[in-house]
């Protein structure tokens, strides 16, 4: 960091990425705020300066201070991190040490000593404060290291399950054989051996992944799980919507002997919302022949679906995906950031990655999804510059993903 990059930082002051701190700060103190950034996107620890931004200095040498920070790093975080540093002079006299944290750290979630407990803590702005036991699930989820959707779900057991839905996955979509619909111990050994039910204290449950997936009606369980979605005739929201619809039922459609949809699933649904509230236009091409040209391309919708049913963060319980179409764009809003360090340069390459892995696999098997992984730079990138010439929007906010197709190009 150059010496106009740090005094930047000074003069900007505290935000969700920057903690100003004076070099006496108690190493609990300092632990707490190395984890909160940890647990967020990482960011700067600037000691030596004050919370209106004076800078008063570290207050002993800079290899004392920086042997200091590596021994509260080891000894109060957990697990243990070594942060970068940095000593910078900003005025005669006056050196400032910049802690750098990064911003894909795959151990979450960090925790600060307090005492003799470790508290996991998150950044709020310009404040840490400890974590709820959903927002430290949600932690664990990001990292890789809880998989949500083979959680079981209480008071569920097979029956709860289309099992027509059920015998149609195996039979239609994997190629295998399938157990008679009223064999329940045969049900209930696949159920088991393909992760769409887990086993405790002698009952066996279905998975949330097996909820959403097939589930009779989901929403019974898991409130959560749908698609909310509203047409609104300007670029704004607005309570005179075009159509409003609530989404719900089982992901997976019903599929007859020979691949054919007999009943639709989420992500048609969906789909079908867009093309009632979309315009189509004929054209000519080549001069001669006549082709239709939908607003949004049927392709990029349904991967955005897909994508926001795959990959939205399911312990977030208070909010459907959103689907909202205006008059000058499509918006796909999936509760919860990107899993795991996936970021938005890295979905626009290509990156592999998932929170909700038996989710995933099935939608693969179903043929929504493709084994190279690279649905969004081929089929919503691509597409839309193919179809109208604009670039998608792929936007990450604290709680939420957005997927934004564009009607037409930007003045």
């Amino acid at each position: 960091m150059t010496k106009t990059e740090l005094r930047e930082l000074i003069e900007l002051g505290e935000n969700s990425g920057v903690e100003l701190k004076r070099d006496g700060v108690r190493p609990e103190r300092l632990a707490q705020e190395l984890a909160a950034l940890l647990n967020l996107e990482g960011g700067h620890i600037l000691l030596g300066v004050e919370d209106d931004g004076t800078v008063s200095g570290l207050a002993k040498a800079s290899k004392e201070a920086e042997e200091w920070l590596m021994n509260v790093a080891r000894d109060h975080v957990r697990p243990a991190m070594i942060p970068y540093w940095e000593a910078i002079e900003v005025e005669a006299g006056k050196t400032v040490g910049v802690v750098t944290l990064p911003a894909d750290s795959p151990d979450k979630p960090y925790k600060a000593k307090r005492g003799s407990a470790w508290v996991t803590v998150i950044r709020v702005g310009t404040t840490s404060r400890d974590a709820t036991d959903a927002e430290e699930e949600r932690l664990y989820q990001q990292s890789g290291r809880l998989r949500y959707d083979i959680k079981p779900v209480p008071g569920t057991s097979w029956r709860d399950l289309d099992p027509r839905r059920l015998a149609s996955y195996f039979r239609d979509a994997r190629g295998q054989d399938a157990p008679e619909l009223d064999d329940e111990d045969g049900w209930l050994r696949r159920l088991l051996n393909t992760e769409l039910a887990v086993e405790g204290r002698g009952r066996v449950m279905p998975t949330v992944s097996a909820v959403l997936m097939f589930g009779r009606t989901p929403n019974r369980h898991l409130p959560h799980a749908g698609v909310t979605a509203t047409c609104y005739p300007t670029s704004e929201k607005d309570y005179a919507a075009k159509e409003r619809a609530i989404i719900r039922g089982p992901v997976a459609p019903l599929l007859s002997r020979d691949g054919e949809v007999v009943e639709t699933g989420i992500v048609e649904r969906a789909v079908e919302f867009v093309r009632r509230n979309t315009s189509v236009r004929s054209a000519l091409v080549d001069g001669a022949r006549r082709r239709d040209r939908w607003d949004y391309p049927e392709e990029a919708v349904r991967e955005a679906m897909v994508n926001a049913v795959a990959h939205r963060d399911y312990t977030i319980t208070v909010t459907d995906i959103e689907l909202s179409i205006y008059n000058d764009r499509l918006e796909i809003v999936s509760p919860g950031r990107l899993p795991n360090t996936v970021t938005v340069e890295k979905m626009r390459e290509g990156c592999r990655a998932t929170r909700n892995q038996v989710v995933m696999d099935t939608l693969r098997d179903y043929g929504y999804i493709e084994n190279s992984g690279l649905g969004v730079p081929r089929k919503i990138v691509r597409r839309m510059r193919q179809h109208n010439g604009t670039e998608p929007d792929l936007v990450e906010e604290e709680h939420r993903f957005t997927v934004r197709l564009w009607k037409e190009p930007r003045g």
